[in-house]
């Protein structure tokens, strides 16, 4: 049997996927369902949660939970309904994160926009990622997780809330996959480029920039995130990050923000 043909173990292998209403959460934790993997699609929106899960090839499969991430109440009952629905999770996958204004430049971001960000994108993902991990480690089981962070995390976004973070996120990977790697846990990052999903609304004339020649979508990231969940085809890949931008990170293509008060 091609390695390929069977991803994941559907007995064992469970997931946990953070912005699965929309965007590349959603597009990620559709792919796992359809691969036979039971998984939690978690998000902010319950209504989003619901469509997703009703879009799925698995629905069967899918389990639904709605809360703000940024409070952490909020991330010990995703874990404590993953637990009580799905059992021992194996697969985690972050990708919520507050959607992002262009106005929200290094003068104008408010301090709970500054907030909010960090609490979604660094602090649950550390907090949810960690307890995962304990209880892997207590199982002595395996397990693989994925962090969605940016092609900004290392290029100014004229978003210092959002990049910043990314960047924190970024380096959170290394941290865990180094704690982690020997308890058989690898952590890894998923690098998006110019998306058109989720939080982002991007300009078409962004597509000049891109060696590929067009924008990419939330399916374009799927095979690649299956591909470094599954322990049959990433064993041996832990701590990376792995872009996937058509080539746009071979560009910077954003000009300093316009300080003009509105």
């Amino acid at each position: 049997m091609s390695v390929l043909s069977s991803l994941f173990d559907p007995e064992r292998d469970v997931a946990l996927v953070t912005g699965a209403g929309n965007g590349i959460g959603r597009a990620i934790a559709q792919g796992l369902v359809a691969e036979g993997v039971r998984t939690v699609f978690a998000d902010v929106h319950p209504e989003a949660v619901r469509a997703a899960v009703a879009a799925s090839a698995r629905p069967d499969l899918a389990v639904p939970w709605a809360g703000d991430l940024a409070i952490r109440d909020a991330r010990d009952a995703l874990l404590a309904h993953a637990q009580s629905t799905v059992g021992r999770v194996s697969h985690f996958v972050h990708s919520a994160s507050p959607k992002r204004h262009e106005a929200d430049h290094a003068l104008a971001v408010r301090p709970e926009t500054w907030e909010q960000m960090r609490a979604v994108n660094v602090d649950a993902g550390f907090h949810l990622a960690r307890d995962l991990a304990r209880q892997l480690i207590a199982a002595r089981a395996p397990g693989s997780f994925l962090m969605l962070t940016s092609l900004h995390a290392a290029t100014p976004r004229n978003l210092p809330h959002y990049s910043s973070s990314k960047a924190a996120l970024s380096m959170l990977v290394m941290e865990l996959a180094k704690t982690f790697g020997r308890f058989g846990i690898r952590v890894n990052a998923l690098v998006p480029g110019a998306i058109a999903a989720g939080g982002f609304v991007a300009d078409p004339a962004l597509a000049r920039h891109i060696p590929l020649g067009r924008l990419g979508s939330a399916e374009d990231l799927v095979p690649m995130a299956l591909a470094v969940l599954s322990s049959r085809t990433a064993a041996y890949v832990t701590g990376s990050e792995i872009v996937v931008d058509g080539g746009l990170s071979l560009t910077n293509w954003f000009d300093a923000p316009s300080l003009q008060e509105p």
